[in-house]
């Protein structure tokens, strides 16, 4: 068992080594990106990594506190399911009503890696692997992606 203070520092150290191994990685546009808090340029619409001590996952997080709104971009994300997918070269988990820890409902789209234990440190490389195709993948399906939803700006 860790402690708080334990679990913040493993969390901190894994996200600062997966940032400056993602550094030199540049976006599919070729510009510099902030891989570990990707900006989609859509509010309420998050592309995250997570990873605990049984499983790391990688989403698309749709958070509009309007359940409606949230529902038009579910929809809109799943027309253009065929390029994440070729994209990504995967089949996500499609999850329209998820809740958070907090109790918020949102909507989100993942892919997920059982067992994962971000606190052993001799599993980072294999986290690392999981997380670096498939974020770089969801920039490139962002980089076309995205006007997509410029209706629902």
């Amino acid at each position: 068992m860790y402690s708080k203070n334990e679990v913040t520092q493993l969390r901190q150290a894994f996200w600062t080594t997966f940032g400056q191994y993602m550094q030199p990685v540049p976006s599919a546009e070729g510009v510099p990106t902030n891989w570990i808090n990707y900006k989609t340029g859509l509010k309420h619409v998050y592309f995250r990594m997570q990873a605990d001590n049984r499983h790391a996952t990688i989403s698309i997080d749709l958070t509009h506190p309007d359940a409606g709104l949230r529902e038009l971009f579910f929809e809109q994300f799943r027309e253009v399911r065929p390029m994440l997918e070729e994209a990504t070269g995967e089949t996500w988990t499609w999850e329209p009503d998820a809740v958070d820890a907090n109790g918020q409902p949102f909507s989100r789209i993942y892919q997920e890696l059982r067992p994962a234990n971000l606190f052993n440190r001799e599993q980072w490389p294999e986290l690392i692997s999981f997380f670096k195709p498939r974020i770089m993948a969801l920039d490139e399906f962002w980089s076309t992606g995205q006007y997509a939803f410029d209706e629902l700006r």
